[in-house]
């Protein structure tokens, strides 16, 4: 099972708020914002490759460079193919995240022509319970869009957000995933922010959590690799005899291993973590990477609450910061440095 790497670099870059769906979960409210123009992009794209070229030069540390671009729905952007081509000029790798139901024939073709390296596509489950997630005929679209992108090569993600809306379908998303052939199934736990604040009942209580995460570590159907980016998932494989100690070297990469732009140029830490840390319009990426006071907290373990503060595991996971922040704020307790209320590996230790 593969995990998410912790020594990459790479930028989320959400293009724009607009989205042709409205999904029940989405941590997203589907605002407007002044998106930022394609100049605008050039130039930070070019910024963050002068720093990390910098920090090459400096440190002597080689890093993988990728990019995320995602919406709302990418494909709403009239000028994407220019904004990829301007991205992957920079030197950056490309990888794109959308539902799919906008994706044609042709648009498969440009994200070929323009070397993404991978799309990524959300499915929740079969074809009723996608669509009362995600709107009536939606699932369809969907399925033509993944259709699309691999006749024309490219490799492919199916993405679900697991709650109880979902949480009965694993088999259903393996079989709908092998049936499609895409190379890859992928899962994370909801947020309860933006639309999703709704669906805070239907998160999965720990010990489930606990329950699926092993039912999708036996998994091994052939010719498709399952995968999740979830910190706590990560350390069931991993021994905690000893304290790993106060340096975060893996796990959540909120603050360790890169950053997300909103359209309006702001920018967080995670793409569902909504604390602003400033703006690509008016401050320098790398300054705000250096002394974010918000960066330094999450670097910081000392800083943090309950479970996640005493865990062994803490430099390894320290739970999913952006679920600590919405359930905490939904509690009435902003706090993004509270522990993970699914997390059930503290509980251990």
């Amino acid at each position: 099972m593969s995990l998410t790497k912790s020594h990459e670099f790479f930028i989320q870059w959400h293009l724009t708020e607009r989205c042709n769906l409205r999904c029940a979960h989405c941590y997203q409210t589907g605002g407007k914002s002044e998106e930022l123009s394609l100049e605008e992009i050039r130039s930070v794209a070019g910024e963050v490759a002068e720093m990390l070229g910098a920090w090459t030069e400096a440190y002597g540390i080689s890093f993988s460079r990728s990019v995320s671009v995602t919406g709302g729905e990418p494909f709403l952007r009239q000028d994407l193919p220019e904004i990829l081509e301007t991205i992957r000029n920079k030197g950056f790798d490309l990888y794109l995240l959308s539902n799919g139901t906008l994706i044609d024939a042709g648009r498969a073709k440009m994200l070929s022509r323009l070397s993404v390296k991978g799309v990524q596509i959300s499915m929740e489950g079969p074809e009723d319970v996608h669509d009362a997630i995600r709107g009536k005929g939606s699932f369809t679209a969907s399925v033509d869009g993944i259709r699309h992108l691999l006749d024309a090569g490219l490799r492919v993600t199916i993405n679900a957000t697991l709650s109880e809306l979902n949480s009965g379908h694993l088999q259903d998303l393996v079989e709908i995933a092998l049936s499609l052939g895409v190379q890859r199934l992928g899962f994370s736990r909801l947020v309860p922010s933006g639309r999703g604040l709704g669906l805070i009942d239907r998160m999965i209580e720990k010990e489930k959590v606990r329950k699926i995460y092993e039912e999708i570590f036996c998994l091994h159907p052939k010719s498709l690799e399952i995968v999740t980016g979830d910190p706590v998932a990560s350390q069931m494989s991993c021994p905690a005899d000893e304290d790993a100690g106060n340096v975060a070297t893996s796990g959540c990469a909120a603050g360790l291993s890169g950053l997300t732009f909103l359209p309006d140029g702001t920018i967080v830490p995670c793409r569902r973590l909504f604390v602003p840390i400033g703006n690509v319009r008016n401050d320098r990426i790398r300054e705000v990477w250096a002394s974010s006071p918000v960066l330094d907290a999450l670097r910081d373990r000392t800083r943090y609450k309950g479970r996640c503060g005493d865990c062994r595991r803490w430099a390894g996971c320290r739970g999913c910061r952006a679920i600590a922040y919405a359930y905490s704020s939904a509690k009435g307790t902003p706090d993004f440095l509270s522990e993970d209320p699914q997390c059930f590996i503290g509980e251990e230790n």
